[in-house]
């Protein structure tokens, strides 16, 4: 798996839940204008003996004005009051005596949808703007046409209104906060990503300067005691070496003032000497203590850098971590050997120890700034067995970096 991949953040899933969100919307007020539709215009027709062409085109207006909200809030409004208004309006005297006036049914649940549509999408300010003009639309229309009894109808339908609207408030101000603490969550584990990669490259320097330190110091004690061992040595030779022993003495205390700054106040100085490859076998010895079933299959001869010795071993602890944290209780085998150039180093669980989404990445990403760090490669991911297998080659004698300039 590359460090890329493990990079992705859970907050992709968010903005397609957003996307996910407004498509839900504009389905389900679609839906709900075709059924409106179909209802207002026979109503308004036979009931109320509004002409048919007149009330189709408003009634359209009307229904589709909570579908247009979703992106375009203040002309749903326009649309939707200028049709309110009017509707009432073409209703026949004689046949609407005993029928809800000026709000029918149909334009009444219209009405509600529009205003909780607007308030989920757009806010409390915009569906309370929606709320004022529409009721006030009804009381025009009740004040233009006094003779048809209304009092009872806008009462209805303003308290039935007023209490969706409340409802939409609660919901999309829950909502809202859901969304902001998912946010935050998202920001967070961002930031904690990021610190343990700071730490994680941190540790790798400190373990770098004892490795590095304790090879320095044999080449400055070296240096410094050459022209006692060496019997013939020249005068200008032991300047050599006497300025060679300088230089090694002065790179280490650089090195050891950039492990000061590196260290944080938390940490104290490792005193026991850097683990190695011949560690691994009381490594896992130490995770079988704790109940895992660990097989090692290891088999390195000849020499190997410390640097590697230090990888290799690292790497190998990740791994088991990773795999009994993840994979509990499944067998773990555990195989290092190597060639004339590499170590090679494959830790496998028979189950998938694939870390979670919430975790998933930071042990992986140690693992390949550890390898990288040194020219190597480490490979993690499941088998089409159902196992997850942790790959990683590390030269014997990590090669000189190149001087590239700056990155």
């Amino acid at each position: 798996m590359t460090a890329k991949r493990q990079r992705k953040q859970p907050s992709t899933r968010r903005r397609l839940w957003a996307r996910d969100r407004t498509t839900t919307m504009l389905i389900v007020l679609g839906g709900l204008a075709v059924v409106l539709y179909a209802i207002l215009v026979p109503v308004h027709a036979a009931i109320y003996g509004a002409p048919v062409a007149v009330t189709m085109a408003l009634g359209l207006a009307a229904v589709g004005a909570p579908v247009l909200s979703v992106r375009f809030p203040q002309v749903a409004i326009l649309l939707f009051t200028v049709a309110a208004l009017l509707i009432p309006l073409m209703v026949s005297r004689e046949t609407s005596l005993d029928a809800p006036w000026p709000w029918s049914v149909p334009m009444l649940i219209t009405f509600a949808v529009q205003v909780a549509a607007i308030t989920f999408r757009h806010g409390w300010r915009k569906g309370l703007v929606q709320f004022v003009v529409g009721t006030l639309a009804g009381f025009t229309a009740a004040m233009m046409l006094p003779t048809i009894p209304s009092g009872n109808s806008l009462i209805v339908t303003s308290s039935v209104v007023a209490g969706i609207y409340v409802l939409a408030v609660l919901l999309a101000g829950r909502l809202r906060l859901g969304d902001e603490l998912s946010r935050e969550r998202a920001l967070t584990a961002q930031e904690q990503a990021k610190r343990e990669l700071v730490e994680e490259r941190t540790r790798i320097a400190r373990e770098l300067h004892d490795v590095v330190a304790h090879s320095m110091s044999l080449i400055q004690v070296q240096a410094s005691t050459a022209r006692y061992r060496v019997s013939d040595l020249t005068e200008e030779a032991a300047g050599e070496f006497d300025d060679i022993a300088s230089t090694a003495r002065s790179a280490l205390t650089e090195m050891r003032r950039i492990l000061g700054v590196l260290r944080t106040e938390d940490q104290v100085a490792e005193l026991a000497p850097q683990r190695g490859i011949d560690d691994i076998p009381e490594l896992v010895e130490t995770t079988r203590r704790a109940g895992a079933r660990v097989s090692l299959s290891q088999s390195v001869s000849d020499t190997v850098s410390a640097a590697t010795h230090l990888t290799v071993f690292r790497i190998t602890q990740e791994a088991l971590s990773n795999a009994v944290r993840h994979a509990p209780g499944s067998p773990i085998s555990v195989t290092v050997t190597a060639d004339a150039d590499d170590v090679a180093v494959t830790v496998r669980n028979d189950h998938d120890g694939a870390p979670d989404t919430a975790t998933r990445g930071h042990g992986l990403r140690g693992m390949n700034e550890r390898a990288e760090l040194v020219g190597g490669t480490v490979s993690a991911g499941p088998r089409p067995d159902g196992s997850w297998v942790v790959a990683a080659r590390v030269p014997r004698h990590p090669p000189a970096p190149h001087s590239e300039g700056p990155q």
